[in-house]
């Protein structure tokens, strides 16, 4: 039987442990989908550092497996970690290498990857956490590559995820490697979720408040262009605007936004966009003649290549639930 280990440390919620004990612990299959799988189907353990652990709420958690079993599983599980900005413990760093060494699949979920990282089991590898620690890792860890934008990255034998929830999309994933799809969709309606969510973390993370542009010329350009995002907008508007040339205000701008005028508004206008897909009742086709977008089509292209999923996904996860959406038209429900 493959064999899970779960790590469980001190301070810990228990939401994301929780979520891989749920997903490999579960026993109730239908069985046109689980037919031939063995009862329980994976072995799982949850291990620790130390047999008692506090855990958030005032509950202890009690535990006799420790790092040399986390160390001996086949599939070995770190659901995040107590504080981004505290080393892991040498214990724990010589038990992930270990377990790594033997040919174990390692996965993170959330913050995980910053013990995995300090393992340097992810050096020259692509990986993901929750976009608030993207940074962070990408500096304590510049040997990794750090992508902010997915729910999660396979690297065959190392697996990382985004927030916390995102665990479930990678522990489904898991699933779906090890068992095939039609397991992978029976858990995920045992548990009432998407087996699969469209999209990735951009769509969550918040857009920073922009700061002005420190050269007062280019800010008068930009300011205009955002209170006339709704009709064409060309180069050499904006250089007027600024009392530029062409090729001066090319290289102002640059120098004042670290961008062209073309992506900076392609950028502005998928921003205009978010609140229309929010809370009003207008159609894709609308919210894209809105915010300047030349059709439908380019509007969609720009959104899902800076978003990681498309207008109608978008509005679906953050909407108003009293509206609804038939052949582009918006009603109240």
């Amino acid at each position: 039987m493959h064999s899970v280990a779960i790590l469980a440390y001190d301070g810990m919620s228990g939401f994301e442990s929780g979520v891989a004990a749920e997903i490999f612990g579960l026993t109730e299959l239908s069985e046109r989908f689980s037919a031939g799988i063995a009862r329980p189907w994976y072995s799982i353990q949850v291990c620790a550092e130390r047999e008692e652990l506090r855990m958030i709420g005032g509950a202890t958690l009690r535990t006799p497996h420790g790092l040399a079993d986390l160390a001996a599983a086949d599939t070995v599980i770190i659901p995040s970690v107590w504080d981004v900005t505290d080393p892991a413990s040498p214990a724990l760093v010589e038990a992930l290498r270990s377990a790594h060494d033997r040919g174990a699949r390692l996965v993170s979920i959330c913050s995980g990857a910053f013990a995995l990282a300090a393992a340097g089991v992810l050096d020259g590898r692509s990986a993901t956490t929750h976009w608030l620690y993207a940074d962070l890792l990408r500096s304590r860890h510049p040997e990794v590559h750090v992508d902010p934008a997915p729910l999660y990255v396979d690297g065959g034998d190392i697996l990382t995820s985004a927030g916390c929830a995102a665990g479930l999309d990678l522990c489904l994933h898991i699933v779906r490697s090890d068992r095939g799809a039609q397991v992978a969709n029976d858990v995920a309606r045992r548990l009432v979720v998407s087996p699969h969510r469209a999209g990735g973390q951009a769509q969550f993370i918040e857009s920073p408040v922009p700061e002005p542009a420190a050269d007062g010329r280019i800010a008068a350009s930009t300011a205009w262009a955002l209170a006339h995002l709704d009709v064409p907008i060309t180069l050499d508007q904006m250089a007027e605007r600024s009392a530029m040339s062409r090729r001066t205000y090319l290289r102002q701008f640059a120098k004042a936004t670290g961008t062209t005028p073309v992506k900076w508004l392609i950028e502005k206008r998928i921003d205009a966009s978010l609140a229309l897909l929010e809370a009003s009742s207008l159609s894709i086709e609308q919210v894209a003649a809105r915010v300047g977008f030349e059709s439908p089509v380019t509007f969609r292209h720009h959104f899902t290549r800076a978003m990681h999923t498309t207008p109608s996904e978008y509005r679906r996860c953050f909407g108003r639930p009293d509206l609804t959406f038939e052949a582009g038209r918006a009603s109240t429900g």
